[in-house]
C-alpha cells in the first residue's frame, strides 16, 4: 500500500498519491479519477452547501428547460440539436419523470386501489351479526317437530347438493366452450393451449373471476404497464415521423428527440388538467395541447402551414392508434396477474 492520508494530523495536507486510485498527484484534483487531493472531515456545512449547490444548478437547468418546453414549441429541440445541451435538463429524464408525475396523479385521482375489493363484504357480515344478536330467541321445539324439522333439511340438503352439481356441470361445459372458442380464434391449429400452459391456467382463472374483479384485473394491468408500453411507442412516434419528413436531411435520433420532448409536454399538460379541473382553465390548456405540436414540428422541421396541417393530422390518427393497442395490450396484461405465480 502506498502513501495513506492521515487526516487526524493534518486534515488539509496533500498526498503525493490520489486516496482513491492511487495515481500521482500534483493539484487539487487527481487528473486520473477527479477526486479532490485534499481531503477533510466532512461537516454539516460541508452537506448543507453540496445540496444547495446541486439543488441550484438543477433548478437552473430545470427553468430554463421548462419555459421553453411549455411557452417555445420546439425550441428545446432545436437548442439540442444544435448542440446547446449542458443547460437543460436531459430528454430521456425530462420525459420520464413527467410520465411517472403523470401516472402517479392519474392512479391518485382516480381513486384506484385493488386492495379495497376484499373489504366490501365486511360491512354486509356486520349487519347479518348485528340481525342475529336483535333477533328475540325461538321456544324450544317437541320431538315430533325436531325429527320433522331434521326430515326436511335432509330433503333440502339433497336437493341443494343436486342443483350444485348440475350447475357447476352446465358452468364447466360453458366455461369449456368458450375458452374452446376464444383460443381457437388465436390459433387455428389448436395447438396453442399445449405451447402455453401457463397462459391458458391464467386465462381459466380470470374466466373464473366475476365480472367487477375483471374490470379490476383490466384496471390494474393498464397502470402497471401502461408507462412502459407507451415509452416503447417513442422508437414508433419517430419511425412516423421519420416516414411523414423523407428527404428532410435529419436523423432518426433527431425525431427520436422531438418524440421525447413533445410527449413529455403532453404528460406535463395531462398532469396540471387533473390537478386542476377547472372548465376554463381546462379549455386553455387542451386548446394549447393541440395547437403545440403542429407549431413544434414547424418550427422544426419547416414547411407550410397546410403541409404542416396534413402531416400533424397523419401523424396523429396513426399515433393515437398506436396509443389505443399499447393501452388495450397493458389492460390484457394484467390477465397474467390472475390466479397467482
Amino acid at each position: 500500500m502506498s502513501t495513506a492520508v492521515n487526516l487526524e494530523h493534518d486534515a488539509h495536507a496533500p498526498s503525493a498519491n490520489c486516496p482513491n486510485c492511487e495515481a500521482v498527484v500534483s493539484g487539487h484534483f487527481c487528473a486520473n479519477c477527479g477526486q479532490e487531493a485534499i481531503l477533510h472531515h466532512a461537516s454539516t456545512r460541508e452537506f448543507l452547501h453540496e445540496f444547495i449547490g446541486h439543488y441550484v444548478a438543477l433548478e437552473g437547468k430545470l427553468w430554463g428547460t421548462v419555459m421553453r418546453l411549455l411557452f417555445r414549441p420546439g425550441a428545446l429541440t432545436l437548442e439540442y440539436i444544435r448542440g446547446r445541451r449542458v443547460r437543460f435538463v436531459q430528454p430521456l429524464r425530462l420525459y420520464l419523470t413527467l410520465s411517472l408525475v403523470f401516472f402517479a396523479l392519474m392512479k391518485l385521482t382516480s381513486g384506484f386501489d385493488p386492495g379495497t375489493e376484499d373489504k366490501d363484504s365486511e360491512p354486509e357480515a356486520e349487519v347479518a351479526s348485528a340481525t342475529a344478536q336483535a333477533a328475540p330467541p325461538l321456544k324450544p321445539l317437541t320431538k315430533d317437530e325436531k325429527r320433522g324439522k331434521a326430515a326436511a333439511e335432509a330433503a333440502i340438503g339433497a336437493m341443494q347438493e343436486d342443483f350444485k352439481q348440475e350447475e357447476a356441470a352446465v358452468a364447466a361445459e360453458r366455461s369449456k366452450s368458450k375458452n374452446n372458442l376464444n383460443f381457437s380464434m388465436l390459433d387455428k391449429d389448436g395447438d396453442f393451449l399445449n405451447r402455453w400452459p401457463t397462459l391458458k391456467h391464467k386465462w381459466q382463472a380470470f374466466e373464473d373471476l366475476p365480472g367487477d374483479q375483471k374490470g379490476t384485473v383490466f384496471t390494474a394491468g393498464f397502470y402497471h404497464y401502461a408507462p412502459y408500453a407507451i415509452f416503447c411507442l417513442m422508437p414508433v412516434f419517430a419511425l412516423m415521423l421519420k416516414v411523414l419528413y423523407l428527404g428532410s436531411g435529419k436523423r432518426f435520433g433527431e425525431h427520436l428527440l422531438f418524440a421525447l420532448h413533445s410527449n413529455a409536454f403532453a404528460f406535463f399538460i395531462y398532469s396540471v388538467i387533473l390537478v386542476m379541473p377547472f372548465g376554463f382553465v381546462n379549455f386553455v390548456l387542451w386548446c394549447w395541447l393541440l395547437g403545440y405540436l403542429p407549431w413544434a414540428m414547424r418550427r422544426v422541421y419547416g414547411g407550410s402551414r397546410w403541409g404542416v396541417f396534413l402531416r400533424w393530422g397523419t401523424l396523429m390518427t396513426f399515433y393515437s392508434m398506436a396509443i389505443g393497442v399499447a393501452v388495450l395490450l397493458s389492460m390484457m396484461a394484467g390477465i397474467m396477474s390472475v390466479g397467482g405465480h
